[in-house]
């Protein structure tokens, strides 16, 4: 089995900040590219920012300058630095993990989910 607990979501004021984390766990053979997701109400799923296994970044426009993806390979575990949060950021957070099980089975996994609030 394998999966993806993510924490550190909440209630936050307009200017503030927030760290997500996302641990993937279970029969892991590799670790893959790992990303952050978002999904407003009323919304499509959109793409926050994505880190690949070498640590190449990449960003929404709308995120750029604000938010920091990073991660640690030794714990297979991806973060998520949200600084100047805004209203707008206000969704519900999804990791996401390309993942090599230990049958090298290559697939993508998402997380439950943890909720953001920017609100005052």
């Amino acid at each position: 089995q394998v999966q993806l607990v993510e924490s550190g979501g909440g209630l936050v004021q307009p200017g503030g900040s927030l760290r997500l984390s996302c641990a993937a766990s279970g029969r892991i053979f590799r670790v893959n590219a790992m990303g952050w997701y978002r999904q407003a109400p009323g919304k499509t799923r959109e793409l926050v920012a994505l880190i690949t296994s070498d640590g190449t970044t990449n960003y929404a426009d709308s995120v750029k300058g604000r938010f920091t993806i990073s991660r640690d390979n030794a714990k297979n575990t991806v973060y998520l630095q949200m600084s100047s949060l805004k209203p707008e950021d206000t969704a519900v957070y999804y990791c996401n993990a390309e993942l090599v099980n230990s049958d090298y089975f290559k697939r993508p996994y998402w997380g439950q989910g943890t909720q953001v609030t920017v609100s005052s």
